[in-house]
């Protein structure tokens, strides 16, 4: 994959996060140029990225030997070398608002003025980082998931100042570069990532609270349902291939049981009718119902892929912890 052959990124922040988009970018075919104020995390930085294309190369998810990955990544020597020519500024420093607000300002001043400058932030909304800024038409939150370079998935979330072509430039930079983009209409606390990573966790602390369950069940509840079915389809997707009829069905079976679990926690109910329409309609202009059949038939053949594979890699390290363990195994 080149698909950005002859372009330059700069990364500032060469921490975990700065190390993953690294090797997101540079396995794409990019120049990466990889900034940082500490000289002992940049000294560790090549290293760490050698490791985690190893890893990759081991498992058939690079095309290309580690090598050739690396040396598209250089370790730049001060900030003005990371910025020189580049089309993308991507920051990754510590979740502390002022120091990303002072460093939105340096990249503002210092890189090229068609470069978008994006942050990795997982909490604050651009707004807050940009308001001062006289380019700050240029900037985004694009928050990744971590590792990057293992999920692909990364919110794109505008200011309200943010220009549509500084959005239409990162989404192509990101699907180029193997990322799959998803924007946001309007900002919003904890985008879509941590806010539906957040009602699981409130869910799983409170039935730990109230003696419902211990940390290993609901664990278990999840990796061994709710997270196989979620890594192939989304929860409207879930609810839509759930009972023949679609997401309309689901919420006339299901829905007031879940209103009132959501009564019992004080969260308002999120299932009137009109609201289900609005997300029915826009399932049917996904999957018209007469190809429900086959999307089912679908999402299980690939659940059973999954577990199929699952299943070998669990016993490829019985294995090999037997052979370890054992003294080379039985005769």
């Amino acid at each position: 994959m080149a698909h950005l052959a002859g372009r330059a990124v700069a990364l500032v922040g060469a921490g975990s996060m700065g190390l993953g988009w690294a090797i997101v970018f540079a396995r794409a075919g990019a120049s990466v140029r990889l900034y940082d104020v500490s000289a002992d995390v940049l000294n560790q930085a090549l290293d760490g990225i050698a490791r985690r294309l190893d890893g990759l190369r081991t498992h058939g998810l690079l095309d290309e030997a580690p090598a050739a990955v690396l040396a598209r990544i250089t370790v730049a020597p001060d900030l003005d070398a990371a910025l020189a020519g580049a089309v993308h500024v991507q920051e990754s420093v510590l979740e502390k608002r002022d120091l990303k607000r002072d460093l939105f300002a340096e990249l503002d001043r210092r890189a090229p003025a068609d470069a978008v400058l994006a942050s990795s932030t997982s909490s604050f909304p651009a707004s807050e980082l940009t308001d001062h800024l006289a380019g700050r038409h240029r900037c985004l939150v694009a928050h990744p998931a971590n590792p990057v370079y293992l999920l692909p998935i990364v919110e794109l979330v505008p200011a309200p100042w943010t220009e549509p072509a500084a959005i239409s430039a990162t989404r192509a930079l990101m699907a180029g570069a193997g990322q799959r983009p998803v924007e946001l209409k309007r900002e919003v606390n904890g985008f879509i990532y941590n806010r539906l990573q957040g009602a699981v966790l409130r869910e799983a602390y409170w039935m730990l609270k109230e003696g419902i369950a211990d940390v290993d069940a609901i664990d278990q509840v999840m990796t061994g349902g709710l997270g196989l079915r979620w890594s192939l389809i989304g929860p409207f997707e879930t609810a839509d291939l759930n009972y023949r009829g679609g997401l309309a069905e689901h919420a006339r079976r299901m829905g007031a049981r879940y209103a009132q679990m959501g009564a019992e926690r004080g969260q308002p109910d999120q299932w009137d009718e009109d609201l289900v329409a609005r997300a029915a309609a826009q399932r049917r202009a996904l999957l018209p119902l007469e190809d429900w059949d086959a999307r089912v038939a679908w999402r299980d053949d690939r659940l059973m892929a999954a577990l199929a594979a699952a299943r070998a890699a669990e016993d490829g390290y019985d294995d090999a912890a037997g052979g370890q363990l054992g003294g080379g195994g039985a005769e």
